[in-house]
């Protein structure tokens, strides 16, 4: 390897440390917006690691999965999250979808894709997924109802009913 190839290396590493290790948090209308799923604020000191950090710390789940939201769930998907997940365990940019509802509870996945900068942050299991990227999950600014529709989505993709 020649010594620009070296250098282009070390300056693409460096970007990249630089780039996960950012301490910005960006508040979106969304994240101030009273939540339309139940949620109920958890101290920090007290929450269940479990469920990730941020407001959701009980998701009600339908059975049999909701339809409706699969269906609006699967075009969030094909817009925002598929240039980056796939649907089976394969890692594209980000982790593969498939198993993440036996993986993580409700309210983790929901507190993730609402408040990804501070679960990256704060949260031990996010922190270890940014690890094995290598790359931080950009904030797609989804409101609450839209994280559901994602989840009910996943939970279609793993086989639930």
């Amino acid at each position: 390897m020649n010594k620009n190839h070296l250098i282009l290396c070390a300056l693409f590493f460096s970007l990249l440390a630089m780039s996960c290790s950012s301490d910005t948090k960006k508040e979106s209308a969304a994240d101030t917006k009273t939540p339309t799923v139940s949620a109920v604020a958890t101290p920090a000191s007290t929450a269940d690691l479990t469920k990730g950090v941020g407001r959701f710390t009980n998701v009600a789940l339908t059975s049999p999965l909701d339809q409706k939201m699969i269906a609006k769930g699967s075009d969030i998907f094909d817009i925002k999250c598929g240039s980056c997940h796939k649907l089976t365990d394969e890692k594209l940019v980000g982790p593969g979808w498939k198993g993440v509802t036996d993986r993580h509870k409700p309210e983790w996945i929901m507190n993730f894709v609402t408040n990804t900068e501070e679960m990256l942050n704060k949260d031990p299991n996010a922190q270890a997924l940014l690890e094995k990227c290598m790359v931080r999950m950009p904030n797609q600014n989804l409101k609450d109802d839209e994280a559901r529709q994602i989840l009910e989505f996943m939970r279609k993709n793993d086989g639930k009913n």
